[in-house]
Protein backbone atom coordinates (compact mmCIF):
# COMPACT_ATOMS: atom_id res chain seq x y z
CA UNK A 1 0.00 0.00 0.00
CA UNK A 2 0.78 3.44 -0.81
CA UNK A 3 0.86 6.42 1.08
CA UNK A 4 1.10 10.10 0.65
CA UNK A 5 3.80 12.40 1.41
CA UNK A 6 3.74 15.99 0.91
CA UNK A 7 6.30 17.10 -1.56
CA UNK A 8 7.63 20.63 -2.90
CA UNK A 9 5.63 23.43 -2.41
CA UNK A 10 5.35 26.88 -4.07
CA UNK A 11 3.48 30.38 -3.92
CA UNK A 12 2.12 33.17 -6.04
CA UNK A 13 1.00 36.14 -4.60
CA UNK A 14 -0.96 39.16 -7.13
CA UNK A 15 1.74 41.76 -8.45
CA UNK A 16 -0.66 44.31 -6.55
CA UNK A 17 -0.12 45.20 -2.89
CA UNK A 18 -1.97 47.45 -0.67
CA UNK A 19 -0.01 48.10 2.93
CA UNK A 20 -1.56 49.47 6.21
CA UNK A 21 0.26 53.17 5.17
CA UNK A 22 -2.26 53.21 1.98
CA UNK A 23 -5.18 52.55 4.23
CA UNK A 24 -4.15 55.20 6.89
CA UNK A 25 -3.79 57.93 3.94
CA UNK A 26 -7.07 56.39 2.48
CA UNK A 27 -9.00 56.45 5.74
CA UNK A 28 -7.98 59.04 8.38
CA UNK A 29 -10.67 58.12 10.10
CA UNK A 30 -9.55 54.54 10.61
CA UNK A 31 -7.40 53.64 13.77
CA UNK A 32 -5.19 51.88 11.72
CA UNK A 33 -2.85 51.11 14.87
CA UNK A 34 -5.20 49.29 16.31
CA UNK A 35 -6.38 47.32 13.62
CA UNK A 36 -2.40 46.16 12.53
CA UNK A 37 -2.48 44.99 16.73
CA UNK A 38 -5.42 42.86 16.07
CA UNK A 39 -5.05 41.86 12.81
CA UNK A 40 -1.07 41.49 12.57
CA UNK A 41 -0.90 42.39 8.54
CA UNK A 42 0.93 44.98 7.09
CA UNK A 43 0.77 44.11 3.60
CA UNK A 44 -1.85 42.31 1.17
CA UNK A 45 -1.27 41.07 -2.39
CA UNK A 46 -4.83 41.73 -4.17
CA UNK A 47 -5.42 40.19 -7.33
CA UNK A 48 -6.41 42.79 -10.61
CA UNK A 49 -9.89 43.04 -11.79
CA UNK A 50 -9.04 40.31 -14.90
CA UNK A 51 -7.04 38.58 -12.44
CA UNK A 52 -8.74 35.19 -10.71
CA UNK A 53 -8.32 32.54 -8.56
CA UNK A 54 -7.36 30.17 -11.86
CA UNK A 55 -5.04 32.93 -13.01
CA UNK A 56 -3.02 32.72 -9.80
CA UNK A 57 -3.16 28.81 -9.42
CA UNK A 58 -1.57 28.64 -12.30
CA UNK A 59 1.16 30.71 -11.60
CA UNK A 60 1.68 29.12 -8.85
CA UNK A 61 1.81 25.43 -10.29
CA UNK A 62 4.35 26.44 -12.67
CA UNK A 63 6.48 27.94 -10.50
CA UNK A 64 6.51 24.50 -9.40
CA UNK A 65 7.11 22.92 -12.11
CA UNK A 66 9.72 25.60 -13.12
CA UNK A 67 12.12 25.93 -9.53
CA UNK A 68 11.44 22.01 -8.60
CA UNK A 69 11.92 20.29 -12.14
CA UNK A 70 8.68 18.84 -11.77
CA UNK A 71 7.71 17.40 -14.76
CA UNK A 72 3.49 18.19 -15.78
CA UNK A 73 2.64 14.48 -17.77
CA UNK A 74 3.80 12.95 -14.07
CA UNK A 75 0.43 14.45 -12.58
CA UNK A 76 -2.00 11.77 -11.80
CA UNK A 77 -4.65 14.08 -10.24
CA UNK A 78 -5.51 17.73 -9.97
CA UNK A 79 -7.38 18.76 -6.77
CA UNK A 80 -7.88 22.67 -7.39
CA UNK A 81 -9.42 24.52 -3.41
CA UNK A 82 -11.59 27.66 -4.16
CA UNK A 83 -14.33 29.44 -2.87
CA UNK A 84 -14.02 32.07 -5.79
CA UNK A 85 -13.80 29.88 -9.17
CA UNK A 86 -14.07 31.04 -12.37
CA UNK A 87 -17.98 30.02 -13.14
CA UNK A 88 -20.23 28.05 -11.99
CA UNK A 89 -20.17 25.72 -14.74
CA UNK A 90 -17.16 24.22 -16.32
CA UNK A 91 -15.26 22.94 -13.03
CA UNK A 92 -12.05 25.38 -12.81
CA UNK A 93 -9.87 22.46 -12.88
CA UNK A 94 -10.40 21.32 -16.35
CA UNK A 95 -9.73 24.64 -17.24
CA UNK A 96 -6.74 24.47 -15.56
CA UNK A 97 -5.77 21.46 -16.94
CA UNK A 98 -5.19 22.77 -20.09
CA UNK A 99 -3.83 26.27 -19.60
CA UNK A 100 -0.92 23.49 -17.11
CA UNK A 101 -0.21 21.13 -19.78
CA UNK A 102 -1.78 17.99 -17.75
CA UNK A 103 -2.84 14.60 -19.22
CA UNK A 104 -5.28 14.22 -20.67
CA UNK A 105 -5.89 11.02 -18.40
CA UNK A 106 -5.33 13.24 -15.05
CA UNK A 107 -8.61 13.76 -13.13
CA UNK A 108 -9.55 17.57 -12.67
CA UNK A 109 -11.82 18.78 -9.35
CA UNK A 110 -12.58 21.47 -7.64
CA UNK A 111 -13.78 21.15 -4.10
CA UNK A 112 -15.34 24.20 -2.39
CA UNK A 113 -13.73 24.94 1.36
CA UNK A 114 -12.12 27.65 2.73
CA UNK A 115 -9.72 27.60 6.37
CA UNK A 116 -9.79 23.83 6.21
CA UNK A 117 -9.01 23.00 2.66
CA UNK A 118 -5.59 22.31 2.63
CA UNK A 119 -6.10 19.47 5.11
CA UNK A 120 -8.95 18.44 3.47
CA UNK A 121 -7.17 18.55 -0.21
CA UNK A 122 -4.14 16.08 1.82
CA UNK A 123 -6.93 13.67 2.97
CA UNK A 124 -8.89 13.51 -0.62
CA UNK A 125 -5.03 13.39 -2.17
CA UNK A 126 -4.42 10.23 0.46
CA UNK A 127 -7.32 8.72 -0.76
CA UNK A 128 -6.28 8.70 -4.23
CA UNK A 129 -3.27 7.39 -3.35
CA UNK A 130 -4.44 4.41 -1.14
CA UNK A 131 -6.75 3.25 -3.36
CA UNK A 132 -4.01 3.16 -6.30
CA UNK A 133 -6.02 5.50 -8.32
CA UNK A 134 -3.05 8.25 -8.62
CA UNK A 135 0.59 8.34 -8.22
CA UNK A 136 1.10 11.63 -8.10
CA UNK A 137 -1.22 14.59 -6.97
CA UNK A 138 -1.37 18.44 -7.24
CA UNK A 139 -3.53 20.15 -4.61
CA UNK A 140 -3.92 23.72 -5.41
CA UNK A 141 -5.54 26.48 -2.90
CA UNK A 142 -6.62 29.49 -4.61
CA UNK A 143 -8.31 32.08 -3.81
CA UNK A 144 -9.48 36.01 -4.42
CA UNK A 145 -11.39 36.88 -1.37
CA UNK A 146 -10.90 40.75 -2.37
CA UNK A 147 -13.41 40.48 -5.06
CA UNK A 148 -16.36 39.92 -2.04
CA UNK A 149 -15.07 42.66 -0.52
CA UNK A 150 -16.28 46.61 -0.44
CA UNK A 151 -13.14 49.16 -0.29
CA UNK A 152 -14.96 50.80 2.72
CA UNK A 153 -15.25 47.67 4.38
CA UNK A 154 -12.82 47.80 7.37
CA UNK A 155 -13.42 44.98 9.06
CA UNK A 156 -12.37 42.51 5.86
CA UNK A 157 -10.44 44.63 3.81
CA UNK A 158 -7.63 44.51 6.59
CA UNK A 159 -7.45 40.83 6.85
CA UNK A 160 -8.21 38.96 3.80
CA UNK A 161 -5.59 38.73 0.90
CA UNK A 162 -5.04 36.88 -2.47
CA UNK A 163 -2.71 34.16 -3.05
CA UNK A 164 -2.42 30.78 -4.38
CA UNK A 165 -0.20 27.84 -3.73
CA UNK A 166 0.63 24.76 -5.42
CA UNK A 167 1.86 21.38 -3.31
CA UNK A 168 3.11 17.87 -5.11
CA UNK A 169 1.65 15.24 -3.03
CA UNK A 170 3.34 12.12 -3.68
CA UNK A 171 3.09 8.29 -3.14
CA UNK A 172 5.90 6.70 -0.72
CA UNK A 173 5.98 3.16 1.25
CA UNK A 174 5.85 4.70 4.78
CA UNK A 175 3.32 6.96 6.28
CA UNK A 176 4.36 10.49 7.19
CA UNK A 177 0.28 12.43 7.69
CA UNK A 178 -1.42 11.02 10.65
CA UNK A 179 -5.31 9.79 10.70
CA UNK A 180 -7.24 12.85 9.81
CA UNK A 181 -9.52 14.03 12.06
CA UNK A 182 -12.97 16.36 10.77
CA UNK A 183 -15.15 18.22 11.93
CA UNK A 184 -18.61 20.11 10.75
CA UNK A 185 -21.07 22.71 11.96
CA UNK A 186 -23.54 23.93 9.58
CA UNK A 187 -25.38 25.83 12.20
CA UNK A 188 -22.66 28.37 12.07
CA UNK A 189 -22.86 28.44 8.35
CA UNK A 190 -23.95 32.33 8.38
CA UNK A 191 -20.70 32.97 10.20
CA UNK A 192 -19.01 34.08 7.11
CA UNK A 193 -20.96 33.55 3.93
CA UNK A 194 -21.53 35.27 0.50
CA UNK A 195 -24.78 34.77 -0.56
CA UNK A 196 -24.46 36.21 -4.43
CA UNK A 197 -24.00 34.05 -6.87
CA UNK A 198 -26.02 30.77 -5.80
CA UNK A 199 -29.62 30.37 -7.21
CA UNK A 200 -31.07 30.73 -4.14
CA UNK A 201 -33.84 33.84 -4.17
CA UNK A 202 -32.35 36.69 -1.63
CA UNK A 203 -34.28 36.22 1.49
CA UNK A 204 -35.02 32.75 0.93
CA UNK A 205 -32.41 31.17 2.76
CA UNK A 206 -29.29 31.79 5.30
CA UNK A 207 -29.27 35.05 6.39
CA UNK A 208 -26.73 37.00 8.43
CA UNK A 209 -27.01 36.62 12.16
CA UNK A 210 -25.94 40.29 13.30
CA UNK A 211 -26.41 43.30 11.36
CA UNK A 212 -24.86 43.78 8.21
CA UNK A 213 -22.27 46.87 8.47
CA UNK A 214 -20.88 47.29 4.89
CA UNK A 215 -22.06 46.49 1.50
CA UNK A 216 -19.39 43.30 0.85
CA UNK A 217 -20.25 40.88 -0.70
CA UNK A 218 -18.71 38.71 2.01
CA UNK A 219 -20.52 38.56 6.03
CA UNK A 220 -18.06 37.49 8.71
CA UNK A 221 -19.07 37.28 12.08
CA UNK A 222 -15.88 37.72 13.47
CA UNK A 223 -16.56 37.38 17.18
CA UNK A 224 -18.43 34.47 16.39
CA UNK A 225 -15.76 32.75 14.65
CA UNK A 226 -13.77 33.43 17.62
CA UNK A 227 -15.67 31.82 19.82
CA UNK A 228 -16.06 28.87 17.73
CA UNK A 229 -12.12 28.53 17.28
CA UNK A 230 -11.51 28.30 21.03
CA UNK A 231 -14.21 25.95 21.67
CA UNK A 232 -13.80 23.76 18.97
CA UNK A 233 -9.68 23.77 18.18
CA UNK A 234 -8.16 22.87 21.46
CA UNK A 235 -10.66 18.81 21.20
CA UNK A 236 -9.59 18.84 17.84
CA UNK A 237 -5.42 18.90 18.75
CA UNK A 238 -6.09 16.33 21.62
CA UNK A 239 -8.30 13.78 19.54
CA UNK A 240 -5.94 14.27 16.48
CA UNK A 241 -2.67 13.57 19.18
CA UNK A 242 -4.73 10.67 20.51
CA UNK A 243 -5.45 9.32 17.05
CA UNK A 244 -1.72 9.44 16.02
CA UNK A 245 -0.83 8.05 19.61
CA UNK A 246 1.67 11.39 20.17
CA UNK A 247 2.18 13.25 23.30
CA UNK A 248 1.53 16.78 23.27
CA UNK A 249 5.54 17.17 23.47
CA UNK A 250 6.08 15.14 20.61
CA UNK A 251 4.59 17.83 18.56
CA UNK A 252 7.78 20.35 17.46
CA UNK A 253 5.17 22.44 15.21
CA UNK A 254 1.62 23.25 15.30
CA UNK A 255 1.06 24.73 11.44
CA UNK A 256 -2.12 26.15 11.92
CA UNK A 257 -4.69 28.59 9.75
CA UNK A 258 -3.49 32.07 9.60
CA UNK A 259 -6.60 33.90 10.75
CA UNK A 260 -5.34 36.99 12.64
CA UNK A 261 -3.01 37.60 15.35
CA UNK A 262 -5.51 38.20 17.71
CA UNK A 263 -7.20 34.82 16.90
CA UNK A 264 -3.87 33.21 16.94
CA UNK A 265 -2.58 34.85 20.03
CA UNK A 266 -6.03 33.45 21.83
CA UNK A 267 -5.43 29.97 20.38
CA UNK A 268 -1.71 29.90 21.32
CA UNK A 269 -2.47 30.86 25.24
CA UNK A 270 -5.11 28.60 25.26
CA UNK A 271 -2.91 25.40 24.10
CA UNK A 272 -0.20 26.92 26.31
CA UNK A 273 1.80 26.77 22.77
CA UNK A 274 4.96 29.51 22.55
CA UNK A 275 5.38 31.47 19.48
CA UNK A 276 7.98 28.99 18.46
CA UNK A 277 5.89 25.82 18.95
CA UNK A 278 3.01 27.84 16.96
CA UNK A 279 4.43 30.28 14.03
CA UNK A 280 2.89 32.81 12.64
CA UNK A 281 2.85 33.71 8.88
CA UNK A 282 0.63 37.36 8.00
CA UNK A 283 2.21 40.24 8.43
CA UNK A 284 3.52 40.85 4.65
CA UNK A 285 0.32 38.29 2.99
CA UNK A 286 -2.70 38.20 5.35
CA UNK A 287 -5.02 36.14 5.76
CA UNK A 288 -5.09 34.00 2.38
CA UNK A 289 -8.04 31.36 3.27
CA UNK A 290 -6.77 27.60 2.33
CA UNK A 291 -3.05 29.03 1.67
CA UNK A 292 -1.66 29.70 4.60
CA UNK A 293 -0.86 26.47 5.98
CA UNK A 294 1.07 25.82 2.49
CA UNK A 295 2.16 28.69 2.74
CA UNK A 296 3.36 28.57 6.25
CA UNK A 297 5.22 25.25 5.42
CA UNK A 298 6.99 27.00 2.43
CA UNK A 299 8.50 29.54 4.07
CA UNK A 300 9.67 27.17 7.14
CA UNK A 301 11.18 25.15 4.77
CA UNK A 302 13.17 28.10 3.45
CA UNK A 303 14.22 29.35 6.83
CA UNK A 304 15.69 26.06 7.50
CA UNK A 305 12.53 25.74 10.63
CA UNK A 306 11.44 22.84 9.00
CA UNK A 307 13.70 19.85 8.29
CA UNK A 308 13.25 16.83 7.65
CA UNK A 309 12.03 14.39 10.55
CA UNK A 310 10.24 17.12 12.44
CA UNK A 311 7.53 16.04 14.26
CA UNK A 312 3.96 18.99 13.22
CA UNK A 313 0.47 19.31 13.27
CA UNK A 314 -1.46 20.49 10.96
CA UNK A 315 -4.68 22.43 12.12
CA UNK A 316 -6.94 24.32 9.50
CA UNK A 317 -10.83 26.21 10.82
CA UNK A 318 -13.41 28.65 10.04
CA UNK A 319 -15.96 29.06 6.81
CA UNK A 320 -18.24 26.14 7.15
CA UNK A 321 -17.80 25.68 9.86
CA UNK A 322 -15.20 23.26 9.09
CA UNK A 323 -12.14 22.29 10.80
CA UNK A 324 -9.72 19.77 10.25
CA UNK A 325 -6.17 18.02 11.80
CA UNK A 326 -3.79 15.55 10.95
CA UNK A 327 -0.59 14.57 12.83
CA UNK A 328 2.63 14.88 10.08
CA UNK A 329 6.38 14.37 9.85
CA UNK A 330 8.04 16.21 7.28
CA UNK A 331 9.96 13.65 4.60
CA UNK A 332 10.85 16.33 2.01
CA UNK A 333 14.22 17.01 1.72
CA UNK A 334 14.84 19.08 -1.51
CA UNK A 335 14.15 16.25 -3.54
CA UNK A 336 11.24 14.66 -5.04
CA UNK A 337 10.14 11.84 -3.08
CA UNK A 338 10.59 8.09 -4.81
CA UNK A 339 9.29 5.17 -4.04
CA UNK A 340 12.04 2.77 -2.60
CA UNK A 341 11.44 -0.33 -0.03
CA UNK A 342 14.30 1.06 1.65
CA UNK A 343 13.35 4.85 2.35
CA UNK A 344 13.50 5.12 6.13
CA UNK A 345 10.47 7.43 7.64
CA UNK A 346 9.06 7.81 11.31
CA UNK A 347 5.24 6.70 11.05
CA UNK A 348 2.54 9.22 12.76
CA UNK A 349 1.10 6.38 14.33
CA UNK A 350 3.28 4.12 15.67
CA UNK A 351 3.30 5.05 19.74
CA UNK A 352 6.93 4.94 19.64
CA UNK A 353 6.96 8.25 17.07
Amino acid sequence: MNYAAIGPIATYFPERVETIEDLREQFPQWDVDIILEKTGVRRRHLAAPDEMASDLGVAAARRLFDQEGVDPQSIDFLLFCTQSPDYPIPTTACVMQKRLGLPSRVGALDFNLGCSGFVYGLALAQGLIAAGSARRVLLITAETYSKYIDAADRSLRTIFGDAAAATVVDAVPEPSLGPMVFGTDGSGADMLMVTRGGFRPSGNGLKPRTRHRWPSDLYMDGPGLIYFTLENIPPLVEEALARSRWSRQQVELFLMHQPTRLLLERLRAQLKLSEQQCPMELEDCGNTVSSTIPILIQRLRQRGQLRPGMRTMLVGFGVGLSWAACTWVETWNGKEHELSASRESKQPSSSSA
